[in-house]
């Protein structure tokens, strides 16, 4: 596939969208908070990472009550598909509470989950949020330690970031 244009790039994902660096020139993955996020699309990534389902229109109330939220798109001219995921609560002010966050195996391991976690991060500071906190199962928390996150004392569930 070849590079899409940036105009093409607005037009999909609107002016905030971008662009992930990938290993493979063929594929093209986007961040962007401005594209509407597909209901149906979203219950298949949280089935592919193993969540347990929930009501859509709980899901839905869910996404229109959030801070942000953004998707991380395979880019297709047509029919572009949600592989990523993230959410986020709060003031929109002071602080915020990242929740949801999901990268499809198949995409798993290529970086793509910080490279979510930054996108969300530097949409929060636009806004002027300075403090962050998620919930996590335990067996990704060193995920989130690894990226400069504290944990809380028992290093469990809980993970915080600050602005420097």
């Amino acid at each position: 596939m070849p590079d899409p244009s940036n105009d093409l790039l607005v037009s999909l994902y609107g002016a905030r969208h971008r662009l992930c660096p990938t290993p493979n020139p063929a594929l093209h993955l986007v961040l962007s908070l401005e594209r509407e996020i597909d209901l149906i699309e979203l219950e298949q990534l949280c089935d592919a990472v193993g969540w347990s389902r929930r009501p859509l229109r709980r899901v839905r109330k869910a996404l229109q009550h959030s801070l942000l939220c953004v998707g991380l798109w395979r880019h297709h001219t047509r029919l572009p598909k949600l592989v990523g995921f993230a959410r986020c609560t709060g003031d929109g002010v002071v602080e915020a509470t990242v929740w949801d966050v999901a990268v499809h195996p198949l995409y798993q391991g290529a970086g793509l989950g910080r490279e979510l976690m930054d996108y969300v991060i530097a949409e929060l500071q636009t806004l002027g949020v300075d403090r962050v906190s998620l919930f996590a199962d335990p067996h990704v928390v060193g995920f989130y330690e690894g990226q400069g996150w504290e944990l809380e004392p028992q290093r469990r569930r809980c993970a915080f970031w600050y602005a420097p």
